[in-house]
């Protein structure tokens, strides 16, 4: 069982940046691929960004390509979602999520955080 706790959210201008972070509990997270997702108000959920366990890996959604980066830091069980450039349209919760499988992490993650807010202001 893990648990996953986000954090780094907030209000951030149009061009802005935020970093989101995702710890896991116990501190396993280098045996799971993470993943990050997001919803908005009256949209479906999205996969954003995912990152292997040892980080060699990562996938992108094309809307955030080029903006968005993903990376880990497994001594302090952590990973993170640098968000660059950041457009109205990045609103919404952002959810990390862990599965043993890279494979899965993109589509049917085992476990889930209850997610952070992030609020753009244009």
């Amino acid at each position: 069982q893990v648990q996953l706790a986000e954090s780094g959210g907030g209000l951030v201008q149009a061009g802005g940046s935020l970093r989101l972070s995702c710890t896991a509990s116990p501190r396993t997270l280098r045996l799971y691929s993470v993943g990050w997702f997001r919803q908005a108000p009256g949209k479906e959920r999205e996969f954003v960004a995912a990152i292997s366990g040892g980080g060699s890996r990562t996938s992108y959604a094309d809307s955030v390509k080029g903006r968005f980066t993903t990376s880990r830091d497994n001594t302090k069980s952590t990973a993170y979602l640098q968000m660059n450039s950041v457009k109205p349209e990045d609103a919404a919760v952002y959810r990390c999520a862990a599965d043993s499988s890279y494979e899965r992490i993109t589509h049917r993650p085992q476990y889930w955080g209850q997610g952070t807010q992030v609020t753009v202001s244009s």
